[in-house]
């Protein structure tokens, strides 16, 4: 199940430890090399003093509709504890806001979300929303990670032409939110409307009782 990342921030940290919130996320921090989320920026609740602001997307032992489930607090760290993770920060990437293009230089619009695989916290598909002049035909596309060839600190590149990835979106991505009327319990057809109209228009046994008296 991939989750928004509207779903990331100001989500609550669980500690099995104390079994309640000890904390709530404030922003992911994104690593644009292999844009994965690395760890989140983390506040209120146990944080401050000598308890990190920091929370290794490796220390979320799970992560489900009631937030990001970890073993403690003790699983904070600060800045300086990580290199990786200071070097990460001081590029200071945001994935959203940046222009999405195409290899050709077809702008196809700004991103404006993503989705995550929460086991890994890898980034799959990133939200682009349209220039004003083609949202109507298509507000958003979806893309997927496999089409992203170049990130950089402007832009994200992908590989396909702005058709081909709306029509693998729509042929992928496309999920009914209707309920289909024609295959709930009481399924109408055509032969079931043929013979419940047999059914009322042939005499009950009733009346071939009475046209026999």
């Amino acid at each position: 199940m991939l989750v928004d990342s509207s779903q990331l921030t100001r989500c609550p940290v669980l500690s099995l430890h104390v079994g309640q919130p000890i904390a709530e996320t404030y922003e992911p921090i994104i690593d644009p090399n292999d844009l994965k989320i690395i760890a989140f920026l983390v506040g209120g609740g146990v944080v401050g003093g000598e308890i990190g602001n920091i929370l290794r997307a490796e220390s979320v032992r799970e992560y489900s509709d009631i937030g990001m489930i970890v073993d403690s607090e003790d699983v904070f760290v600060s800045r300086a504890d990580v290199l990786k993770i200071d070097e990460i920060m001081a590029l200071e990437f945001k994935l959203i806001g940046l222009k999405c293009v195409t290899k050709k230089g077809t702008k196809l619009g700004k991103i404006i979300g993503y989705t995550v695989e929460p086991t890994n916290f890898e980034i799959m598909q990133i939200i682009v929303q349209r220039p004003a002049l083609k949202a109507f035909i298509d507000p958003e596309l979806v893309i997927s990670r496999n089409e992203i060839v170049e990130v950089d600190d402007y832009k994200v590149t992908v590989k396909d032409e702005e058709d081909k990835i709306r029509k693998r979106a729509m042929k992928e991505d496309f999920v009914p939110n209707f309920v289909n009327p024609f295959r709930a319990n009481g399924a109408f057809s055509f032969e079931n409307e043929r013979s419940q109209a047999a059914d009322a228009d042939a005499p009950s046994a009733s009346q071939e009782a009475a046209k026999e008296d």
